[in-house]
């Protein structure tokens, strides 16, 4: 909690603009994140509410991540003094927010930070994104939040009548369908599961880079944490009812799949994506078994890290050619060497190739899901083979081909924007060496 409070003195250097010393200092909170936790199972740091065990640790560790990352993303905000001040303080709140939802042991406390963290993030869409359309995407984003809220919060109060605690320790088994039904649509809508989607790629193709960013890093990881956490409290209705999520997310994430292959615009390609990615992540809990847990923690970080890359990389193409097509978007390895190898790299774990953490995640829930019901493998083996399909689709028509004629200067890249796809990369890639991480349960 000493970490929270010092991040309340980011708030005053917000409004002088200082947008480098709150760089700074967030990458600081985030190695002294890493420094004070014992790696352990158990809850530590427990106060009156809040606590840590590792799944909060790690969605708390990315949320910094991204969050330092945004700030070194946004830099045209800075540049053309586009509110900045205010920009900055969104990011505090956000960060501050995310924090306290991902410690919160009590479940009031969760849900009420869980909603407070829309409310900066529709402001950074509808206050710092492109077209004219950002405000049917803020509102899309909004209700389809709002409307699967309500039911949770009564939910919360009927549990508490009945359970007289709305501590996690203290979760028992029940098996009500409503409640059931109620509690856990608000984190289908946030994973987002197919048929609840709609919202994502709405909201990502009209979000800033920022807004992408944390929209694909943290905000989809709520919804899987939420599941993780209330899941505990419906095993026996679980065990009977989650085969249709499941086979819905597989079916929806073949669907979805075949969708990416005819985008022509590229953040709504990778907008697609993450909801195949998240349909897997989603069969993973359901499926209640330890692979399945695990799996999903290692590849809601895995996508958080590698989406999020390939946002800032479609940004960057969309600065230079003022265009996010991929008709437009052509050639770019004659222009941008350099970065091309970034788009390689980051299409490649997209994939799941070796040694990303995304091919960890994929093995542990391919093992999580075949271990359930073998007709999974029919789904799975489609869904790794388009995700590969489109992941190259998407490298060979941007870097390939014709060079756009109607652009006269295009600069190469400038040493913040590498250092922005390192600092995405290189934890993506490496964590994979120390893999016992992720067994948290």
């Amino acid at each position: 909690m000493s970490l929270l409070f010092s991040m309340m003195f980011l708030i005053p250097l917000c409004f002088f603009n200082f947008y480098w010393l709150i760089n700074f200092f967030m990458f600081l909170y985030f190695f002294l994140f890493i420094k004070n936790f014992s790696f352990n199972y158990m809850t530590n740091y427990l106060s009156m509410f809040f606590g840590l065990d590792m799944l909060s640790y790690f969605l708390i560790l990315l949320s910094l991540w991204i969050c330092s990352l945004m700030i070194l993303a946004s830099e045209k905000i800075f540049k053309l003094n586009n509110y900045s001040y205010l920009f900055l303080f969104m990011m505090v709140m956000l960060l501050m927010s995310l924090f306290l939802t991902f410690s919160s042991l009590n479940l009031f406390i969760f849900y009420l930070f869980f909603e407070v963290s829309l409310i900066p993030t529709l402001i950074l869409i509808i206050g710092w994104g492109y077209q004219p359309e950002r405000i049917e995407a803020g509102m899309y984003l909004l209700f389809y939040t709002l409307m699967f809220s309500l039911p949770m919060m009564i939910s919360i109060f009927y549990f508490y009548k009945v359970n007289y605690s709305l501590e996690f320790y203290f979760f028992k088994n029940i098996n009500n369908m409503y409640m059931y039904m109620f509690m856990n649509m608000i984190f289908m809508v946030k994973m987002p599961m197919f048929f609840l989607h709609l919202w994502l790629p709405k909201a990502h193709v009209e979000a800033p880079v920022s807004g992408s960013m944390i929209l694909a890093g943290i905000m989809l990881k709520l919804g899987g944490y939420g599941l993780c956490r209330m899941m505990k409290m419906f095993i026996e209705l679980g065990v009977q009812i989650n085969f249709i999520y499941i086979v819905i997310s597989m079916v929806g994430g073949l669907i979805i799949s075949l969708i990416c292959m005819r985008q022509s615009d590229m953040k709504s390609l990778i907008a697609y994506s993450s909801i195949a990615h998240m349909g897997m992540v989603l069969s993973g809990i359901m499926t209640l078994n330890s692979w399945g847990m695990w799996g999903a923690l290692v590849m809601m970080l895995a996508h958080g890290l590698c989406s999020s890359g390939l946002f800032c990389l479609a940004n960057i193409s969309y600065e230079r050619v003022l265009s996010r097509s991929l008709y437009l978007n052509k050639g770019l390895i004659n222009i941008m060497p350099s970065m091309s190898l970034w788009w390689f790299l980051f299409s490649s774990s997209n994939m799941a190739a070796p040694p990303s953490l995304n091919l960890l995640g994929e093995i542990m829930l391919i093992n999580s899901l075949i271990s359930y019901n073998w007709l999974m493998m029919l789904f799975l083996s489609f869904i790794s083979f388009f995700s590969a399909v489109y992941s190259l689709f998407l490298f060979s028509f941007s870097q390939h081909g014709k060079t756009y004629s109607g652009g006269f200067t295009i600069y190469t890249g400038f040493m913040r924007e590498y250092m922005l796809l390192f600092l995405h990369w290189f934890p993506l890639n490496v964590l994979i060496l120390k893999s016992d991480f992720f067994i948290w349960i």
